[in-house]
């Protein structure tokens, strides 16, 4: 069949599902009553969890491909970046809805009173022009701009690290963790070949100068 010509799109569907499955596995778990004694805690960090490794994911794809030389790889990253945006909803409709429940009026203040909060909050309000702007269209629309827009992306990261970081009060291993494979990927982005280029390219030759005469 054609489709299997572009192995691709053919394994799209199957990325597609296989990032369903942690929402899966929360649901399961939901309905199984097998969340551990704090269940709203456990929604709301597997989900954020999982927004923060899909966001990461996106940001593996361009050292990937310096890696492997699998340029195509760039093909899965709208999908890995817009279901990064769908758990952070998920993420931030359990925190609302549920953890906040009667108080859902205090939302403002709680941004404003917890710096956890305030980044997280802030991380999802630059994700929303990324998540829009991801049709073919907008792209077309944006041309270069598109590109300066999508590099909000940095700053969405460091901005989820921090909420990762601020939230944990006692054993921070974890969100160090990510903060580590953060600082790879984006170490893995300097050009290094083009540095030791820059310090190989020999020297210019030194000029002589003119021989000098003793004066008698």
């Amino acid at each position: 069949m054609p489709i299997f010509k572009d192995r691709i799109a053919a394994s799209k569907p199957l990325a597609f599902l296989l990032c369903l499955v942690p929402l899966a596995a929360l649901v399961w778990d939901t309905i199984q009553n097998d969340l551990g004694t704090d269940p709203v805690a456990q929604l709301e960090h597997r989900t954020g969890l999982w927004a923060l490794r899909l966001l990461l994911a996106t940001l593996a794809i361009t050292p990937l491909r310096r890696v492997t030389g699998w340029n195509k790889a760039v093909r899965y990253r709208r999908m890995l970046g817009l279901f990064a945006f769908f758990y952070v909803n998920v993420h931030i409709a359990v925190f609302v809805f549920i953890d906040l429940g009667s108080y859902f009026a205090d939302i403002t203040e709680q941004i404003a009173k917890k710096p956890y909060i305030t980044v997280g909050f802030a991380a999802w309000l630059l994700l929303l022009p990324l998540a829009f702007s991801s049709t073919q269209k907008a792209m077309r629309r944006l041309g270069r701009r598109w590109g300066q827009l999508h590099k909000l992306v940095y700053a969405i990261a460091v901005l989820a690290l921090l909420h990762f970081l601020w939230l944990v009060k006692a054993d921070k291993r974890e969100p160090l963790f990510y903060f580590a494979v953060f600082a790879v990927l984006m170490l893995w982005r300097v050009p290094w070949s083009k540095l030791n280029s820059r310090d190989k390219r020999p020297s210019p030759p030194l000029r002589r100068s003119a021989p000098q005469t003793q004066s008698d």
